[in-house]
């Protein structure tokens, strides 16, 4: 009898423990609450914690389908390849990695499209290619939207997102902040409307070029904004920040964006402001 025991607990030991596991990315914890998301259900809510409020970043793709009218959406400059000007070490292969990892060519995707029926130019970058750092494709491909959305007389929204100007590009990356914002101009003087979305996070030289440079600058909650980050300002006035400082919440109190709008209600926001501006 002995045996015939022992047997069976044999026959179930050999069971493959990898039968068990669970699969990568099936679950994902809220950085703020702490609490464990079902990534399926997370997508369905638009990548907001239903608990907290917590606004995941969204990949531009995904950026896209939930702002876009299906079905509506021409990609442009989608061929645009960044290079490695000054020859920098290992530049070529982090691009690799990140277009292996991404699919994208580059930080941003831009293009024409229908927001609740409107036309408007689009720009979105991703923050998964390279911390969506502006190179000379990223301002490049930004600028091209806002020229083409002068001459197609749309309105343009950018959803801004960013650690900023790429270092392995060097001040080739510093010249797209004035390329960006002289493009912008021209396009103020055509009387159009700009919308600015700061995602989570938008500094460095992004803030302080064409992500602050809207008519109509928006927000959503909880998101980083600024130039330097916290710790670097802190180390250097030598002082404790308040708190919340750099976040949307408090630059909307502040004054420097025009309002803080939640994921779900965002592109119903875009599209009302859009029809205003049109009924002008």
């Amino acid at each position: 009898m002995l045996d015939i025991f022992k047997k069976q607990r044999q026959r179930y030991a050999t069971v493959n423990p990898a039968s068990r596991e669970i699969p990568d990315g099936l679950w994902v914890k809220c950085p703020r609450c702490h609490e464990i998301r079902f990534t399926g259900e997370l997508g369905k809510q638009l990548k907001v914690c239903a608990k907290c409020g917590y606004h995941f970043r969204l990949t531009a793709g995904e950026r896209l389908k939930i702002t876009i009218d299906e079905g509506t959406f021409t990609e442009w400059d989608r061929d645009m390849m960044p290079v490695n000007p000054f020859g920098y070490t290992e530049y070529d292969e982090k691009l690799a990695r990140a277009h292996r990892e991404t699919g994208l060519n580059e930080a941003v995707v831009t293009g024409e499209g229908k927001i609740g029926g409107h036309r408007a130019a689009v720009a979105v970058m991703d923050t998964r290619f390279m911390m969506a750092s502006m190179g000379t494709v990223v301002g490049e491909k930004i600028t091209r939207a806002i020229e083409r959305a002068r001459e197609k007389q749309l309105p343009l929204v950018i959803f801004a997102a960013s650690g900023g100007a790429r270092m392995q590009e060097g001040v080739l990356s510093l010249m797209q902040m004035a390329k960006t914002c002289a493009a912008l101009s021209a396009f103020s003087e055509a009387g159009l409307l700009y919308i600015s979305v700061l995602t989570d996070p938008t500094t460095g030289g992004v803030s302080a070029s064409f992500a602050f440079l809207g008519d109509i600058i928006l927000a959503e909650p909880g998101a980083l904004i600024g130039f330097a980050g916290p710790r670097v300002i802190e180390q250097t006035i030598r002082q404790k920040l308040p708190e919340g400082f750099q976040r949307a919440e408090f630059l909307r109190q502040h004054g420097f964006i025009d309002a803080v709008v939640p994921r779900p209600q965002l592109k119903s926001t875009l599209a009302q402001i859009i029809d205003l501006h049109r009924s002008e």
